[in-house]
C-alpha cells in the first residue's frame, strides 16, 4: 500500500478508537449505576437466584474500562506503526469482545425470563413476603417501598392476596393484604384502617406494581445489554479496520 494510504488508514484506526474508548467509558458508566441498583430491586431477581442482569453488570464495568484503556493502547501502537504492538492490541481486544458478548447475552436472557410475565414475580412475592428470614425481610422492605412509592399493590392487583395462599395470610390473618397497599395522609397515617381492610376502593392502591418492576428491570437490562451490543459492533468495525492496518504494516 502507498505510504499516503497507509497514513489515512492510520488515522482511521486513531479515530476508530477514539470513539471506542469514549464508548467504553460510557458503558463503564452505565454498567456501574445498574450495579449499584438505584431501584432497588435487587432483591426480586436476586431471592430467585436469577440476578444475571446485575451479573452482567459487573462483567460490563470490567469490559467498559477495558475497552477504554486498550483503544488508547490501540492509538499509540497504530501511531508507533508497530506490527508487534498493534498484534497485542487486536489479540486483548478480542478477548475483551468476548467478555462484552458474554455479559449482553446474559443480560438479555435473564430479562425475558425474569419479566416475561408477572407469575414469576408473584410466586416470589406471595412466598417470601412476611416471611422471618434475610430474604424474606429484603422482599417485604422492597414490596413495602414499592407500593408506597408507586401507590400500587401486589404483583397484578390486590387480588393477588386473595385468590393465592400466601405467607401474610399465614402470618397475620386480620388484613387481606399488606398495609402498604393502603392509602395514606399526609402525615403517613393510614386514611382508613377499616376500609382498607374490607377493601374499599377509595383507599385502597388497586393497581399492580408488576408494570413497574418490568419497566425497571428493562431500564437495566437496556444499560447492559443493547448498549453493550451497540458498543460490540462499534468495537467489530474498529477491530476489521485494525486488522486491515496491521496487515498493510511492514
Amino acid at each position: 500500500m502507498a505510504a499516503g494510504a497507509l497514513t489515512c488508514l492510520m488515522f482511521v484506526v486513531v479515530a476508530l478508537n477514539a470513539i471506542a474508548a469514549a464508548a467504553g467509558l460510557a458503558l463503564f458508566a452505565v454498567a456501574i449505576w445498574v450495579a449499584v441498583d438505584g431501584y432497588k430491586l435487587y432483591p426480586i431477581s436476586g431471592v430467585s437466584g436469577k440476578d444475571d442482569i446485575f451479573a452482567g453488570a459487573w462483567i460490563a464495568i470490567f469490559t467498559g474500562f477495558a475497552f477504554f484503556l486498550t483503544c488508547i493502547f490501540g492509538i499509540f501502537a497504530a501511531l508507533k506503526r508497530s506490527r508487534p504492538l498493534m498484534l497485542v492490541y487486536l489479540i486483548v481486544m478480542f478477548i475483551i469482545f468476548l467478555f462484552e458478548c458474554a455479559s449482553a447475552i446474559t443480560a438479555a436472557t435473564n430479562r425475558d425470563y425474569l419479566v416475561g410475565n408477572s407469575h414469576l414475580v408473584k410466586k416470589q412475592m406471595l412466598e417470601y413476603y412476611g416471611q422471618d428470614t434475610i430474604q424474606g425481610k429484603q422482599i417485604t422492605q422492597t414490596w413495602n417501598r414499592v407500593m408506597e412509592q408507586v401507590e400500587c399493590c401486589g404483583a397484578d392487583g390486590p387480588q393477588d392476596w386473595i385468590l393465592y395462599n400466601s405467607t401474610l395470610k399465614q402470618m397475620n390473618p386480620t388484613y387481606n393484604w399488606p398495609l402498604s397497599c393502603c392509602k395514606r395522609r399526609s402525615t403517613f397515617e393510614l386514611q382508613d384502617p377499616e376500609g382498607c381492610k374490607v377493601g374499599l376502593t377509595s383507599t385502597l392502591f388497586t393497581k399492580g406494581c408488576f408494570n413497574y418492576i418490568e419497566s425497571v428491570l428493562s431500564r437495566y437490562t437496556w444499560a447492559v445489554s443493547w448498549y453493550g451490543f451497540s458498543v460490540l459492533m462499534l468495537v467489530f468495525f474498529t477491530l476489521v479496520i485494525a486488522m486491515l492496518y496491521y496487515m498493510y504494516l511492514e
